[in-house]
């Protein structure tokens, strides 16, 4: 019976010790733009919790001092524990599933108010995250992936504070449209300005129109602008480039390519034109074919 009790301390120690393992992690990836100062530190009291229950099973363990009935106790509480703490888990991530459902249903809204962009928004977001994939791993270990999905999918957010002539017109725009047009990265930030959790992102929305060179919409230089929007940016120019507008024609996909390569140092961060250049074609035009009902198969 000695051996039977020890088995099932030891079952639920190493049951308490995953715990300890998944609660980290959930921790690690918790801060982002749905999750509060609050939400971080109850996951904090709750790794604290675990790591505490831990430690109580490896001195009853090492004790050797269990009997039966606390063996039984000891092995249903970490499996209880063990339930809880996945039935969390499945939680989080269903409300986070459903947050980023509305965003993408947000963003549809942002596009519709353009005829030429349905579709933009989710497609800067796609190809934003094959980028944050293709990353070294050194530079992707400091982006949060949510963070980054979020501003992706926001970042023209502002346009719905341009007029839809502007946005509609039938040609290209002049200076004074220009001057509305430029308000939009401002206009965006100044929306989720209330959302204190998007404070995080509202650089990389209010930079993606900014160049390497310096001459971007609020003229920060290359050195000055995140790396997010930098992404962001690369992502964007290649979805204007690939859709067709009331003024000109959808380019192909290698004309996309070489017209990027151009701008890049200029523009566009080189390192990222080459980085999201080495994506498999399929790979990126299979992000176009299912945000787009035009042809984008050249």
């Amino acid at each position: 019976m000695a051996v039977l009790s020890q088995a099932m301390v030891a079952l639920g120690l190493a049951l308490m010790l995953f715990n300890i393992y998944s609660v980290a992690r959930f921790v690690s990836t918790q801060r982002d733009v749905l999750t509060g100062k609050s939400d971080v530190t109850l996951s904090y009291v709750i790794l604290a919790f675990v790591v505490v229950f831990a430690i109580v099973y490896a001195y009853i363990f090492f004790q050797n001092f269990a009997e039966p009935s606390i063996g039984i106790i000891l092995l249903s509480g970490s499996a209880f524990v063990t339930v809880v703490l996945q039935w969390i888990y499945t939680l989080v991530g269903s409300i986070k599933e459903t947050a980023m459902d509305i965003a993408e249903a947000l963003s549809t809204v942002i596009d519709a108010r353009d005829r030429d962009l349905r579709g933009h928004s989710r497609h800067v977001e796609a190809i934003s995250m094959l980028i944050y994939d293709a990353l070294p791993e050194h530079q992707r270990s400091k982006i949060n992936k949510t963070n980054l999905e979020y501003a992706a999918i926001f970042h023209d957010l502002g346009k719905l504070g341009v007029p839809e002539s502007i946005l509609n017109k039938p040609g290209a725009l002049n200076e004074q449209d220009w001057v509305v047009m430029r308000r939009h990265p401002q206009i965006g930030v100044d929306i989720l300005q209330p959302v204190k959790s998007f404070a995080d992102i509202q650089d990389w929305i209010r930079l993606h129109h900014e160049r390497i060179d310096g001459r971007g919409y609020y003229g920060v230089p290359g050195d000055q602008i995140p790396l997010e929007a930098r992404i962001i940016t690369v992502a964007d120019v290649f979805s204007a480039l690939l859709m067709k507008r009331s003024y000109k024609e959808a380019a192909s996909y290698d004309e996309c390519i070489a017209i990027m390569r151009e701008c890049a140092g200029t523009q566009l961060d080189a390192q990222l034109v080459e980085l999201f250049c080495s994506i498999p074609k399929d790979k990126v035009m299979a992000c176009s074919r299912c945000l787009y009902t035009t042809d984008v198969s050249n």
